[in-house]
C-alpha cells in the first residue's frame, strides 16, 4: 500500500511539471524573441516555434534555445520581411 501511495506522488509531481513546461518554454521563447528584437531585427522578420527536439531538423531554421529540460528545442526562421 505504501508503494501504490509513492507512487501516485510520483505520477502527480511528474504530470505537475509537466504541465509547466510550455509556460518555461513561452517564456524562453519571450527572453529570445526580445533579444532578436533589441539586434535590430524587425518583429514581423521572424518566427520562433517551439518544437520537440525530434523535429528540431527543419530546413531553414536554426535552433536558438531549449526548454523544458531540453526536451523541446526554439527555432528562429527568417521571413521575406528580414531582408
Amino acid at each position: 500500500m505504501k508503494s501504490a501511495k509513492w507512487l501516485l506522488a510520483l505520477l502527480m509531481a511528474a504530470s505537475a511539471s509537466a504541465l509547466a513546461a510550455p509556460d518555461s518554454c513561452e517564456r524562453v521563447k519571450s527572453e529570445i524573441e526580445q533579444k532578436i528584437i533589441n539586434n535590430g531585427v524587425p518583429e514581423s522578420g521572424f518566427t520562433l516555434d517551439i518544437v520537440p527536439n525530434d523535429q528540431a531538423d527543419k530546413a531553414g531554421s536554426q535552433v536558438v534555445g531549449h526548454c523544458a529540460n531540453d526536451t523541446f528545442k526554439i527555432l528562429y526562421t527568417r521571413t521575406n520581411d528580414a531582408q
